[in-house]
């Protein structure tokens, strides 16, 4: 077992990020001590806020199961609000937009709300850590809570009774101080994966007693990972559902790195177009290869007796997870390997036979549901959505690419001008003049990425030319100049080339 680090940060209500804070730094002496991925394990004033906040509203999911603390915090909420005049005043307009978007499914009402809180900065303000426009989805929805949140705390003096609990939310976190370094030192060691690829990133384990015991949710936004728990009355350690996004945040970046060893496996997405699983694996080789060696690896380190093992093997088939087996059977050889999972993941994706997979992919039989998958796919999901269409453009396959971008708009999880200028280009592969128009118009109402906008600028500006509307064009061309800069020296390029000369199509090559 390492030694471990915990350090309690101080008290003081305006801080980077955190409330409390139990760092997790593990140091052996065999390679891995070295520039460690920052784990931590922490509680926050602002999740406390917002759960506190929708459970004043009548969130009452599993209270019985919860720890106390969540009972004794919510009779302290409603006292202060008694005994508050004017509490009503903000507390009605906070509790009337809850209800309005109170999610059908008792799952989704809380994620929503843990989305949003993981994307605010702390009290007093509350501010968003980026603009609206970025937020995922689900807690763009909620964006409008903030002020009214933001006055309930001020109004009842939140922070007072979040300050009179922290001993005990220190107590409840310690309790999954010792499992998680467990936890991460044998899944690092079990990999053999030394970090120093990982420094930059952050994964961190939120515990807050105001949710539902039984949900566990994990999230990826951008190189960071979060999972937010909270603890039962019997205070059960979740630790399988932490283990899970670990092994993502280890695995997901040797996926990055080895994009092109994907290509050739895609061929397996049509055996498992009838699964169940979540639809982002059906459309995405590298998010399915992921998937199928998180759950081999968590069958390998569960220590269960081999029929139970086969017995997971055999459900993660019939959810759609069809390579779980592959890689289940390809570990027993890594283990014996001194080679690390960065040095043999190539080899592993590599060997893998996609003939003989998609033969027994093709004789499952698929369950009629599978549970959802737990880490939270926005911000990744519709990423690679946009990535395969692009690909499958530059691949001669405007029908898919369409498919694909028109998934992405419709999901709403990822950059809605990147999509609108995918279908553009779709359009004008097509010869749809007016139709590409209309969506590279709409990509720049919408769209954040500059190469985006320079190239909807310029591509704009060479249809107004098609049409012989030059002064159009040029107002084009130079709002692409200017998006452009010297960061885009291509559509810099091609910008300053149509402002010289209308744009005139390329003469297609007549066949010999």
């Amino acid at each position: 077992m390492p030694e471990i680090r915990s350090c309690f940060l101080g008290q003081q209500r305006v801080r980077p990020a955190l409330a409390l804070s139990l760092a997790v730094v593990l140091f052996v002496s065999t390679g891995f001590a070295q520039n460690r991925p920052q784990v931590s394990l922490e509680t926050s004033e602002t999740l406390f806020t917002v759960l506190t906040a929708i459970n004043t509203c009548g969130y009452d999911q599993e209270l019985n199961a919860s720890d106390p603390l969540r009972t004794q915090i919510r009779s302290e909420v409603a006292k202060a609000v008694a005994n508050t005049a004017g509490a009503q005043d903000v507390i009605a307009p906070m509790c009337g937009f809850y209800r309005q978007h109170e999610a059908p499914e008792a799952a989704r009402d809380l994620s929503q709300y843990v989305s949003l809180a993981l994307y605010l900065e702390e009290p007093p303000t509350f501010a968003l850590k980026v603009k609206q426009a970025e937020l995922p989805p689900d807690a763009a929805a909620l964006a409008d809570m903030v002020p009214l949140m933001q006055a309930f705390d001020q109004k009842i003096g939140l922070h007072a009774i979040w300050e009179r609990h922290r001993a005990r939310y220190t107590e409840l976190t310690e309790i999954y101080h010792d499992p998680l370094a467990k936890m991460t030192f044998d899944t690092e060691i079990y990999l053999k994966l030394p970090s120093s690829g990982y420094l930059g990133r952050q994964f961190t384990v939120y515990l807050d007693a105001m949710g539902a015991p039984s949900q566990t949710n994990a999230r990826n936004y951008g190189s960071d990972y979060y999972v937010v728990i909270s603890p039962t009355s019997s205070t059960t350690i979740k630790m399988q559902q932490i283990r899970h996004t670990y092994l993502h945040y280890l695995l997901d970046p040797l996926a990055m790195k080895n994009g092109s060893a994907f290509k050739r496996l895609e061929p397996l997405l049509d055996d498992v177009k009838m699964a169940p699983m979540d639809e982002a694996f059906k459309s995405n080789i590298s998010l399915l290869v992921t998937e199928c060696l998180v759950r081999a690896i968590e069958e390998r380190l569960t220590k269960i007796p081999e029929a139970e093992r086969a017995q997971g093997i055999d459900e993660a088939d019939k959810e759609g997870y069809v390579l779980t087996r592959y890689f289940y059977d390809a570990l027993v050889k890594f283990e014996k390997d001194p080679a690390s999972m960065r040095d043999a993941y190539a080899s592993l994706v590599g060997s893998i036979d996609v003939g003989k997979e998609m033969k027994r992919a093709s004789l499952v039989q698929f369950s009629g549901e599978a549970a959802p998958e737990l880490l939270h796919l926005a911000g990744r999901r519709n990423e690679h959505l946009l990535l395969n269409a692009e690909r499958r453009l530059a691949a001669g396959d405007p029908e898919t690419a369409q498919k694909l971008a028109q998934q992405a708009l419709d999901e709403q999880e990822e950059d809605s001008g990147h999509a609108l200028f995918i279908l553009a280009e779709v359009a004008t592969a097509n010869r749809d003049m007016d139709g590409a128009r209309k969506y590279f118009e709409q990509a720049l109402q919408t769209a954040h990425e500059p190469k985006v906008i320079a190239w909807s600028h310029i591509y704009l500006g060479r249809i107004f030319d098609l049409k012989e509307d030059r002064f159009a064009a040029l107002d084009q061309y130079r709002a692409a100049l200017n998006t452009a800069g010297v960061a885009l020296p291509e559509a810099k390029k091609a910008a300053q080339k149509g402002l010289e000369q209308p744009y005139e199509p390329p003469v297609a090559r007549q066949p010999e």
